[in-house]
């Protein structure tokens, strides 16, 4: 028999089972959730403090509405967590992020109840709208609700869909969880009050016989009335701006006072027209002291200890590759006055807040809008200066039309700091850096570097800094470097020229980037075997080192190339020179060719070092490339290529 003393949230598997406890019961049952939350997060690590803010909201949205049948589309992901445990998962929610255990983020696959996957910021606008649409189009009934925080706001993303939805009048709830204080504080009481006013049907009622009254009036006193109330309200409530977008604005409101976002937000679900906007107030780490007294709200955390918050931080035996790139800039900037850096809502994630301290002046976060930070930095570079625009790789993405158009085609010197390069553990799919190297080496003018250990890395910076004839970009990965020694400063590289670290006569490895390490693993491995084996680190995808790829492939039986990105980049741009210099055709002699890339698929989340063994870009799948490619036709007179 169950007792009251039984924890409520033993009791809910789904939705279903937590919209028949009375609303007296959510109180308890979100102080269970939140305390659920911060416990498996203390086993696994992750985003905190996004979830901690929005339990309540959590727990609201889920009793209000009637999901998955109604759609809830959470933006970015990282505050999902409540949302898992709520939605069948909770018996797993101990392998977040973990090798076959849950993401980090929706993910349609793993949930009826993750109607969309997410992971970069500012789509829920967007893809809600599309599915209110598709729902119009097929005579469907049922609920939209995109959650958005304020700062995913700041993407234009976000204003292009509020844009789109005020114009298309499709019925669409919008839930702005203002986590920041950006955009209104509320007023308590009384806020709370107005808001459920304006959003219930009694006020609605009056105002659209209002609004059919006026409609009799001359076009001008129509228009003048319309606009009255929309300032009267947006006067007493705020939201003047979402107004003018075509939203109807409720709020601000408490989001953590049930008793205040229960009637809103049924009010908003019976409204039966148009788009609403609910903006909700809310504090990031809501309800853990230690994430509440943190700078950044436990955004992102290791594992822990409940008790107090304590961080189990990985020893580190080298200093992180972000941070050498940090430091790196600085000791340039100190003689340099025209270097600045840019970052997109990053600046610890990318190293420049090392760069910020030293000179906040020269230092520009844009928030979240890599388009607006590519072209500006096109705009600095334009006028002499030399930005370092540093991004993570998957965000970079984001801001690739400007890349194009507004500095490769002009030919303009913006230094592009790529972070994250490769696969990046347990953030998964959403986030690995796997394309750069295709989707930058395919334009003309881009030189692209990429660093094989930490002092190649602030090679790459010095030399990004004196390159002025156009783009540049170097990428390096997440986590910490080989643990080589740091030059005092950073020597600037010839364009297009690698480097050989070991030389043999049967086997040539090119490596570019970190897999180097491996590569030199293997090749031990190989002479261990008998197999004479050269290692080169190519340094730059963009222009290749045709001299050295010229004399690799004509004095050796094998030439492998490997790289940490997908098909169709750097090894794309080895077969292209090969072609191009008559190498493939036989007449200088027989060779066999063989890329090693990520393979095209993309690769759940999981240990770096089991993610890279699975993409075959190891030591072991080096030296199995090898012998593979040696046996297959030993003695044969014609070139092979895969």
């Amino acid at each position: 028999m169950t007792t009251s003393k039984t924890p409520l949230l033993d009791r809910i598997s789904t939705p279903d089972e937590l919209r028949k406890l009375p609303p007296t019961q959510l109180h308890r049952l979100a102080e269970e959730l939140r305390r659920e939350t911060i416990d498996a997060v203390s086993v696994t690590g992750g985003h905190l403090g996004a979830g901690l803010g929005v339990v309540e909201l959590t727990v609201a949205l889920h009793y209000v509405f009637d999901t998955p049948r109604d759609r809830i589309i959470w933006d970015v992901g990282h505050q999902t967590y409540p949302h898992k445990i709520l939605t069948g998962r909770r018996d797993r929610i101990r392998t977040l992020r973990a090798g076959g255990g849950l993401s980090g983020f929706t993910k349609r696959l793993e949930s009826e109840y993750d109607p969309f996957g997410a992971g970069h910021s500012s789509t829920s606008i967007s893809a809600g709208l599309g599915m209110a649409i598709a729902r119009d189009l097929a005579g469907g009934d049922n609920h939209v609700i995109a959650v958005i925080g304020d700062s995913s706001m700041s993407a234009g993303m976000a204003y292009e869909a509020l844009n789109n939805a005020g114009a298309l009048d499709s019925r669409l709830i919008v839930i702005l969880n203002d986590n920041d204080m950006s955009i209104a504080p509320p007023t308590g009481a009384m806020s709370a009050y107005l808001a459920r006013l304006v959003s219930g049907g009694a006020y609605r009622s009056i105002r659209d016989a209002a609004k059919q009254l006026a409609s009799h009036l001359p076009r001008f006193f129509y228009d003048k009335a319309r606009k009255a109330e929309e300032f009267s309200r947006s006067f007493i409530t705020g939201g003047t701006m979402f107004e003018e977008l075509g939203f109807y604005y409720v709020g601000p409101i408490d989001g953590h006072n049930l008793d205040h976002l229960l009637p809103v937000l049924m009010n908003v679900r019976d409204k039966d027209d148009g788009p609403v906007l609910v903006h909700v107030i809310t504090q990031k780490g809501k309800g853990y002291a230690p994430a509440e007294a943190s700078d950044d709200r436990y955004h992102g955390v290791n594992k822990f200890d409940v008790a107090t918050g304590q961080q189990i931080k990985p020893k580190a035996n080298a200093p992180s590759y972000t941070s050498v790139f940090g430091k790196s800039l600085v000791a340039e900037a100190e003689r340099d006055e025209k270097i600045v850096a840019i970052t997109a809502a990053m600046p610890g994630g990318t190293g420049l807040d090392i760069f910020g301290k030293a000179f906040p002046e020269r230092t520009f976060d844009v928030a979240i809008a890599e388009q607006h930070a590519v072209t500006f930095a096109a705009g600095l570079a334009a006028e002499g200066y030399k930005p370092f625009c540093a991004l993570y790789s998957t965000f970079l993405q984001r801001g690739y039309d400007q890349v194009v158009h507004d500095v490769a085609v002009q030919g303009l010197p913006v230094r592009f700091a790529i972070d994250r390069a490769g696969l990046v553990g347990a953030d998964g799919p959403t986030h690995a850096g796997a394309f750069d190297l295709a989707y930058l080496g395919c334009l003309p003018g881009m030189v692209i570097m990429a660093a094989a250990d930490e002092a190649e890395l602030t090679h790459m910076v010095a030399t990004a800094v004196h390159y002025n004839d156009g783009p540049i970009a170097f990428r390096y990965p997440c986590g910490e470097g080989v643990g080589v020694e740091l030059p005092e400063r950073g020597e600037v590289l010839e364009i297009g020229k690698g480097r050989v670290l070991r030389e043999g006569s049967k086997v040539a490895l090119l490596s570019l980037g970190t897999r180097l390490a491996e590569a030199l693993k293997a090749a031990d491995e190989l002479e261990s075997c008998g197999i004479s084996t050269t290692v080169a680190d190519a340094r730059f995808a963009k222009p290749i080192d045709r001299d050295l790829v010229r004399r690799l492939a004509t004095s050796h039986e094998v030439l492998i190339t490997i790289e940490e990105g997908s098909i169709g980049g750097f090894s794309a741009q080895v077969f292209q020179a090969l072609s191009e210099d008559g190498l493939l055709d036989g007449a200088h002699g027989v060779f066999r060719f063989r890329g090693m890339t990520l393979p095209d698929c993309y690769i759940d989340q999981d240990s770096y070092d089991k993610m890279i063994a699975k993409a075959r870009l190891d030591a072991p799948s080096i030296v199995a490339k090898v012998l593979a490619t040696l046996g297959e036709t030993q003695g044969a007179a014609r070139v092979q290529i895969a």
